[in-house]
């Protein structure tokens, strides 16, 4: 009898030896890592490096005011205008920098200085010209907004001579758009819950993290205050409703990853649970996306939507003990859409790997 226990032990022990770790993930040929190694990061960063000077097709989104505007996207847009729009363009800048960032030993001529050509204060400067013609005030509100924030702020805590340079140059543009919500958010009177682009709390999310990073406690509160304005009374989120067939973002989660910024602990568990007590139950699950057509440019976002649902997965998960739960939920996300960033279609290559390295960087931190 003892002897049958032990051999049940021993078997029990090697079991758990050799379970297949979460880190990784095969699918068929393809080896999926959720580890931000160099292969993981040479694979994202050649995307954004694809097509950063790739100027059509191009999807402008501008106000025509006369025939002299019509312009090519690089006329319009000097530093922004690869990668299919502008706001892909931007936030392709900014991971390149946070890959520049985080690891200094991966090959980084090529990637610093077409990052010099762009961010230059010339161009800077026209990016800003182009906000302040008529109609185009709200250009990008609020998505490509955050974005350029994000961007700066991984400027300014940048530790090199060249990061600090582009910082410098971006910095004008970075205040613009600061003044823009500033000036906004005070006249919006309801959140935009859309899982696209206008989504509001998403918007205020990264720009909280600038307002906290650049110590601008004026635009903090402000963000603070619109929170709770917009968000603070929801409860009974119904997460069956989402998503939307063209969704990239998720309205619930967005909106429980900034309450989880701007709230205090005790305060965002009492929130939670009005809101969404179903996500506080161990054996909540969330089943991940499918995309049925990756070269269609809407029906995409829904890789999109798997990867920032894992982003807002792991940040309230790490927060919160009684969450922990959800980092699995969140791997199954990212497991779903990472071996696809790279599936030799322009409609998801020229952004889902911002997504990607987003949602890696969130899982990083423990």
């Amino acid at each position: 009898m003892i002897l049958k226990y032990s051999f049940l032990f021993v078997f029990f022990l090697s079991a758990c030896v050799y379970v297949v770790p979460d880190d990784d993930i095969s699918i068929g040929d393809t080896k999926v890592s959720l580890i931000l190694d160099n292969d993981q990061v040479n694979r994202l960063a050649a995307l954004p490096m694809k097509c950063l000077e790739q100027e059509y097709p191009n999807k402008l989104g501008q106000v025509l005011n006369n025939e002299e505007e019509l312009l090519s996207p690089k006329a319009l847009h000097p530093a922004f205008y690869g990668c299919f729009d502008w706001h892909s363009s931007v936030h392709g800048h900014w991971m390149l920098v946070r890959l520049l960032k985080d690891f200094p030993e991966m090959e980084q001529q090529n990637i610093r200085q077409k990052l010099s050509q762009r961010l230059t204060a010339e161009n800077i400067a026209k990016e800003i010209e182009f906000f302040k013609t008529k109609h185009n005030q709200s250009f990008e509100r609020t998505y490509g907004w955050a974005w350029i924030l994000k961007l700066h702020g991984a400027l300014d805590t940048f530790d090199d001579s060249l990061g600090q340079v582009m910082a410098q140059n971006l910095k004008p543009l970075a205040d613009h758009i600061v003044y823009e919500f500033m000036e906004f958010l005070p006249k919006l009177s309801h959140p935009l819950r859309s899982g696209e682009h206008v989504n509001t709390a998403f918007g205020l999310s990264l720009a909280y993290e600038y307002a906290i990073r650049m110590k601008n406690e004026k635009f903090k509160k402000l963000i603070e205050e619109r929170a709770r304005f917009f968000y603070f009374n929801d409860e009974d989120a119904n997460i069956a409703y989402e998503p939307s067939g063209f969704d990239f973002l998720s309205p619930i989660f967005e909106e429980i990853h900034l309450m989880n910024k701007i709230l205090p602990k005790k305060e965002f568990n009492k929130w939670l649970y009005r809101f969404m007590p179903s996500l506080l139950n161990p054996h909540f699950n969330l089943k991940p996306l499918v995309v049925s057509d990756r070269s269609d440019g809407k029906l995409v976002h829904l890789d999109g939507l798997n990867l920032s649902r894992a982003w807002c997965l792991y940040s309230i998960a790490r927060d919160n003990k009684k969450l922990g739960h959800l980092r699995g939920i969140a791997d199954a996300h990212l497991k779903s859409s990472l071996p696809s960033i790279v599936d030799g279609d322009y409609m998801g290559e020229h952004w889902l790997a911002s997504f990607a390295l987003y949602a890696l960087l969130e899982r990083k931190i423990k």
